[in-house]
């Protein structure tokens, strides 16, 4: 049976090292303003694509700058978006795409970027994740400018939504999401259960698809991690339930 660990970045990990970066995504859809269904203006964090490129979509432009629109302009640049995200992407407010894009220095842990919800990995860890066959892996380059004269080979993990919470650690008097925007307006429970029904069955490192910025990786990915040496991310066990 699977296993499925919440990953955090390791603060031990931060000791040893002095990679440090300042970045943010090259295009992202803008928040929604003002939601006709629910009035509340509002923008998701955590869902990013960085294999999406939107540099041959004409308006390009139009997802540079972060800003939040009114539904129906918001639901037009979604549309133009949409063909170019993977398959039956949710696309939330706010989601965003394409290379990391800022500067960075110093030297890398092997995993890192877990603190703003990211997963940098180096080149060596990514190779040794492969060749261990975990499944669902996709890195993607980064535009982060290094001052050094030989800067490191970093990736970043694309890692798309799936899974749910199970209804046992949610609150009873949850409201329904917002039949216009989908908002559900939803603290992250301190005792976090999974609803084994909705977990993957074909990755082995997801965002959990109801609240993108909690990583998860299976024992599969845990093993591979801990057998190379790898460090910068912590693991802690989540409980399972039908």
């Amino acid at each position: 049976m699977t296993r499925f660990f919440r990953m955090r970045a390791d603060k031990a990990a931060r000791n040893s090292y002095t990679g440090d970066f300042d970045g943010a995504p090259k295009w992202r859809l803008p928040g929604i303003k003002d939601c006709p269904g629910c009035g509340v203006t509002w923008s998701t964090w955590g869902d990013h694509y960085p294999a999406v490129d939107l540099s041959d979509l004409p308006e390009r432009g139009e997802f540079e700058e972060p800003r939040p629109e009114p539904f129906h302009e918001f639901a037009r640049l979604q549309e133009l978006v949409r063909p170019l995200a993977p398959p039956g992407s949710e696309l939330a407010p706010g989601t965003t795409f394409g290379p990391l894009v800022g500067r960075a220095s110093g030297q890398f842990a092997p995993f890192s970027g877990l603190e703003s919800c990211w997963i940098l990995v180096r080149r060596d860890a990514f190779d040794s994740l492969q060749a261990a066959g975990i499944r669902g892996l996709l890195g993607c380059k980064t535009e982060l400018r290094f001052r050094q004269k030989t800067p490191p080979e970093i990736l970043e993990l694309q890692i798309e939504l799936r899974g749910r919470m199970h209804p046992d650690c949610l609150p009873p008097d949850l409201a329904p999401p917002c039949a216009t925007c989908g908002r559900v307006g939803l603290r992250l429970p301190e005792d976090l259960i999974l609803d084994k029904a909705s977990l993957p069955t074909d990755t082995d490192l997801f965002r959990l698809g109801d609240y993108g910025t909690v990583l998860i990786g299976t024992d599969r990915f845990k093993a591979a991690v801990e057998q190379g040496g790898w460090t910068g991310i912590s693991f802690r066990e989540l409980p399972v339930r039908s």
